[in-house]
């Protein structure tokens, strides 16, 4: 029965290890999630625009890859990197478009 069960936790650690990912992008906030700060000019940059809305409007920090934006669970981590683009290491939850952040740091 133990091996059972430590079978059972080395496939669910395998699975959710493999669901870890990169993603590329530019942290933004989910007022302005196509990182296009022209219409809010909250700040002469978009760096900080994007922290103006956080702190003044209550938006939260996301990831824009171009294409699609996710919301990022650190909320903590992104200030640094607002306007810049990044490279996000996480999981993905699709349902929400929620990425579990592991880590962040800037793209080369």
């Amino acid at each position: 029965m133990k091996w059972v069960t430590l079978g059972f936790l080395i496939i669910a650690a395998l699975a959710m290890a493999q669901g870890k990912r990169t993603f590329m992008g530019t942290i933004t906030d989910n007022m302005c999630p196509t990182a296009d700060h022209s219409r809010m000019r909250m700040g002469s940059t978009d760096a900080e625009c994007t922290i103006a809305c956080i702190n003044a409007h209550g938006a939260a920090y996301v990831l824009y890859d171009g294409k699609d934006t996710y919301n990022l669970s650190d909320q903590q981590s992104p200030e640094k990197f607002a306007g810049k683009k990044v490279r996000v290491s996480g999981t993905l939850d699709a349902k929400t478009k929620t990425i579990q952040v592991d880590s962040i740091s800037a793209a080369q």
